[in-house]
């Protein structure tokens, strides 16, 4: 929500000052600038980019309209997965969890957590993870080399479409002036026109000037940043994830191998200990009540 406020700020700034010096909004409407700059826009895209990363931009825009969804619940429910499975597999062994590695949806421990379900990259990261340590005759520091090589190809993609959408952004100052350039051409082909006649076609030129510089600084430039603040949020929570199957990996409890995820939780989403203990608590007390 706070991108749509950002763009509705920067367009009521831009008409806004424009207003206040009494200019003519329908000179600024100039269609044929939008089809020149937009299009062309579009094009290099296209050129430039796989279809799989343009798609990846799409759903990438989108998340920035909904807004991350990572925050200090869905953290807590992660370091509660995280502490369900660890102490199932500490005390019925880790060969006990291979049907809930291969089938998720039918396990009674992922199937708690919905929004973890739905996130396949992340479900397949922590079922393949586990299926190694159920496997056996991988050494911890392999298993982090595993992990981390699985960190760097999901922050590849994620970054790919975030540098096309930057790129797109940066070629458009030079669009506009393309756009210009042929309003200019036009104007010269006008010459000897009436007056009002060719200070139109210099004003829509001009106009070609300013969209161009304004789509960049002032709309795919932000977005294509706050993509990439998206896709360091889904990094850092990749690394929490990491941290704690890496600790329970090394042998320790349960409950202290989800404390060092906890710590590598970043500062501003980061439950406190008793948030966590109260929340793995919580989910001791509701599967003693089932059972």
């Amino acid at each position: 929500m706070f991108a749509i406020l950002g763009l509705v700020v920067v367009i009521a700034a831009v008409v806004g000052g424009y207003l206040l010096e009494h200019g003519n909004l329908l000179v600024l409407f100039q269609p044929a600038e939008f089809v020149i700059i937009g299009g062309a826009a579009l094009g290099t895209l296209i050129v430039a980019s796989p279809l799989p990363v343009v798609k990846a931009i799409g759903r990438g825009l989108l998340g920035v309209f909904r807004g991350s969804h990572f925050s200090k619940r869905s953290y807590l429910e992660t370091l509660r997965m995280l502490n369900d499975l660890f102490t199932y597999a500490r005390k019925n062994s880790l060969a006990r969890l291979e049907p809930d590695v291969e089938e998720p949806a039918k396990s009674p421990v992922f199937s708690k957590y919905p929004a973890l379900l739905k996130d396949r990259h992340a479900l397949h990261f922590v079922c393949d993870t586990l299926r190694m340590l159920i496997a056996g005759g991988v050494n911890n520091h392999d298993l982090d080399q595993m992990m981390e090589l699985d960190l760097e190809v999901r922050h590849h993609e994620t970054t790919q479409p975030v540098a096309a959408l930057t790129s797109v952004a940066d070629s458009l100052p030079g669009l506009g002036i393309v756009a210009a350039v042929l309003g200019v051409v036009i104007t010269m082909g006008a010459m000897g026109g009436p007056p009002e006649e060719i200070g139109h076609k210099v004003a829509a030129a001009l106009v070609g000037t300013f969209l161009g510089v304004l789509m960049c600084y002032g709309f795919v430039g932000p977005l294509a940043a706050h993509m990439s603040k998206l896709s360091d949020a889904e990094g850092q929570y990749y690394h929490v994830l990491r941290t704690g199957l890496a600790s329970f990996a090394k042998g320790l409890p349960p409950f202290l191998a989800v404390e060092f995820a906890r710590r590598s939780i970043p500062a501003e989403h980061r439950p406190t200990f008793q948030e966590m203990e109260a929340a793995c608590r919580g989910a001791k007390a509701a599967a003693g009540g089932q059972a």
